[in-house]
């Protein structure tokens, strides 16, 4: 090896360990200093011990049957429509083979293998993406929502690398360009460039005595409730119905279950 390869892989290795440990020193004093977010809530508001979904995809018939809900989350909060391959996803659909590679059931019926499914944040119990966040722009609630902080992300989308879902989007572009209202929901802040978004249970919702978007949308056939609690409608349905979660090898114990 000639001298300056040796040089050169001598400087390139102590620059990754510069940035891996100036990186993990950063996320110390984020964790040690810097105190999470919270959401104000009112005397109406809703409470559990851990929210959770129930999706029922057998109620559901199609695409179309989803768009209502689609369209609920993202007018809600200002999702905006960027064209190509930018795209902000919140609320979306995509193939059981996506959904759920993992499955390993060879001779499910063919109506579930062919269907479309929702795809949302799973709201981990265990949420690698709070792991990785340096500034706690992500960071865990007291009732096991994974809410966001817009102006503590510094855009450096270790949280999206963290996500084996897919749940995450980057604002490459100003997403105020691109909103599907002329004129924005006043009761969800709009976003700027450089931060990454996502669902977050519609947590601003249940503070105020709400039930989230999607769920208010989809007339029943979407379930929310306390997983904790014995007598919760999801608890009951799951109680009583199949389900299946996503990648639950991966230990990250989602929130979201579906009903096939």
């Amino acid at each position: 090896m000639n001298k300056s390869r040796r040089s050169f892989l001598k400087v390139a290795g102590f620059s990754a360990f510069a940035l891996t440990s100036g990186m993990a020193a950063l996320s110390g004093v984020a964790q040690a200093q810097i105190a999470p977010g919270k959401y104000e809530r009112a005397a109406n508001a809703l409470h559990a011990k851990r929210w959770a979904m129930v999706i029922d995809t057998r109620q559901f018939t199609g695409p179309e049957d989803y768009k209502p809900l689609i369209d609920a989350c993202h007018s809600f909060h200002n999702v905006p429509q960027i064209p190509g391959n930018q795209d902000i996803k919140w609320f979306w659909l995509d193939s059981y083979a996506h959904v759920f590679p993992d499955d390993m059931n060879a001779h499910l019926n063919k109506h579930s293998r062919e269907s479309m499914y929702p795809l949302l944040c799973n709201q981990c119990t265990n949420p690698p993406c709070v792991r990785v966040c340096p500034t706690q722009a992500t960071y865990k609630m007291e009732d096991g929502i994974v809410a966001m902080d817009y102006h503590r992300c510094i855009g450096c989308r270790f949280c999206m690398a963290g996500c084996p879902y897919g749940a995450r989007s980057f604002n490459f572009k100003d997403p105020r360009k691109f909103l599907s209202n002329p004129v924005p929901n006043p009761e969800y802040p709009t976003r700027m460039i450089g931060v990454v978004e996502k669902c977050t249970f519609c947590a601003e919702r249940l503070a105020v005595g709400k039930l989230p978007a999607c769920v208010e949308a989809a007339n029943g056939k979407i379930l929310f409730g306390d997983l904790e609690d014995p007598n919760s409608t999801v608890r009951q349905a799951l109680a009583a119905n199949y389900s299946i979660r996503r990648k639950p090898s991966l230990g990250t114990q989602p929130g979201v279950y579906y009903l096939i």
